[in-house]
C-alpha cells in the first residue's frame, strides 16, 4: 500500500503510519522520508482526509469511525464493511457511481471479487450478464505472509525428501491444517453450514453487490468454488458466464469490449499459446484475460480466463485507485 501511496496521483501533503502498540516506535521508508509508525488511538485521525485501513476486520470495526468522526474518508480493505448496505463496495472500473453514497466509509472487496468484476463488467455493459460460475485457483499470498513462507518450506521439505508440516492452510483458525506445496486445498476460508466456504459465499454476494446494487439480488445468478494453489502471488480464476443478449453476443464482439476495458489487458491468441499466467501478471495493476470460447452446450454461455495480482490489483492498489476516484469526484471531504 505504502509502493502504491508512492506511485498515486493523489496530492499527498502528509503520510502517518499507524498501527498497534507493538508495531509503534518502527521506522518504514515513504519517498524519500523515514516515517515512525505510532500506535493507533481515536485521535490519530485528527487532520486527517484519507484513512487506508487494511489491519484486519476487528480494528476496522473499532477505528474506522473514529476516523469517521474526526473528518476522515476511510478506504477499509477487510471485511468489516463490506455487506453493511450503507457502505460501498466498490471497483472503480465497474461502479465509481457508488462512491456518492458513501458516508465516510468506503469498503475494498475481496480480492478474487475484484478481478471477477473487472473481467465481466465490460461484456455486461455489452451483451449483458444474468448467470455466472466461477473456479478460482488463488494464491498463497492471499493467506498472508505466514503462508508463504509455509509454502517455501514446505517445498524445500518435499525436495530433500522430508515430511512437510502445515500450520495455517487451509485457514488458520480451522480444526485441521495441510501442506500446500504441490498441493490443491478446495477450501478457502472456513465452510458455511451449507458447505460453502466463507470465501465462495464473499464471491457470491459481493459480486451481487457490486454489480447489482444488493448482496442478495436476483438479477444476476452466481456460484464459486474456491480453490488455494501452490503459487504465491496471482490468483487465477476459469469463469462461465451466460449473457443475456445472445443474438448479438459472440467471441469477438467479447474480446473487442475486453480490449476496450479499463483495468484490462486482453491476451488471447490459444495458436500461439498466449494467455494469462500468474508469473507474468505479478507486479502488474492490471487484470490479464484470455482464452475467450463460447460454451459447448449452451448458446448464451462462454468462459474466460483471468489473471490478477491479489496484492496490487486484489487489494493495495484498489485500495488506492478508490482514493484517487473519490479525489477526482471531490468526495474526499466530510461535509
Amino acid at each position: 500500500m505504502i509502493q502504491m501511496l508512492e506511485e498515486t496521483t493523489l496530492p499527498i501533503n502528509s503520510v502517518k503510519l499507524l498501527a498497534s502498540s507493538r508495531s509503534a516506535g518502527k521506522q518504514l521508508k515513504f519517498k524519500d522520508q523515514t516515517i515512525t509508525v505510532e500506535e493507533t488511538v481515536p485521535d490519530s485521525f485528527k487532520g486527517v482526509d484519507l484513512a487506508l485501513f487494511s489491519a484486519g476486520g476487528g480494528v476496522s470495526k473499532k477505528f474506522a469511525p473514529e476516523a469517521v468522526k474526526r473528518g476522515a474518508v476511510v478506504v477499509d480493505n477487510t471485511s468489516a464493511f463490506r455487506m453493511d448496505p450503507e457502505v460501498p463496495l466498490v471497483v472503480p472500473e465497474v461502479n465509481e457511481k457508488a462512491l456518492y453514497a458513501h458516508h465516510g466509509i468506503i469498503a475494498n472487496p475481496n480480492c478474487s471479487t475484484i478481478q471477477m468484476v473487472v473481467s465481466l463488467e465490460p461484456i455486461r455493459q455489452k451483451f449483458g450478464l444474468k448467470k455466472v460460475i466461477v473456479s478460482t485457483y488463488q494464491a498463497v499470498s492471499g493467506a498472508g505472509n505466514r503462508a508463504l513462507q509455509e509454502l517455501r518450506t514446505e517445498t524445500q521439505d518435499y525436495l530433500d525428501g522430508k515430511e512437510m508440516h502445515a500450520d495455517i492452510l487451509p485457514t488458520a483458525g480451522d480444526k485441521k491444517h495441510y501442506p500446500i506445496a504441490f498441493n490443491v486445498l478446495p477450501q478457502i476460508d472456513v465452510f458455511e453450514e451449507d458447505g460453502y466456504s466463507h470465501e465462495e459465499w464473499k464471491m457470491i454476494h459481493e459480486t451481487k453487490k457490486i454489480m447489482a446494487g444488493d448482496m442478495n439480488s436476483k438479477a444476476i445468478k452466481v456460484t464459486a468454488t474456491c480453490a488455494r494453489v501452490p503459487v504465491p502471488v496471482s490468483h487465477s480464476e476459469e469463469v462461465y458466464f451466460e449473457v443475456e443478449d445472445a443474438k448479438n453476443a459472440n467471441v469477438a464482439g467479447i474480446q473487442a469490449a475486453l480490449r476496450n476495458a479499463p483495468g484490462v489487458v486482453l491476451q488471447d491468441d490459444p495458436d500461439h499459446q498466449i494467455y494469462p499466467m500468474p508469473i507474468n501478471a505479478e507486479g502488474s495493476r492490471d487484470t490479464f484475460v484470455g482464452r475467450v470460447r463460447p460454451d459447448q452446450e449452451e448458446d448464451n454461455a462462454y468462459h474466460l480466463w483471468n489473471v490478477s495480482d491479489n496484492l496490487l490489483k486484489g487489494a493495495a492498489w484498489n485500495s488506492v485507485q478508490i482514493a484517487e476516484h473519490l479525489d477526482k469526484l471531490n468526495l474526499l471531504h466530510m461535509q
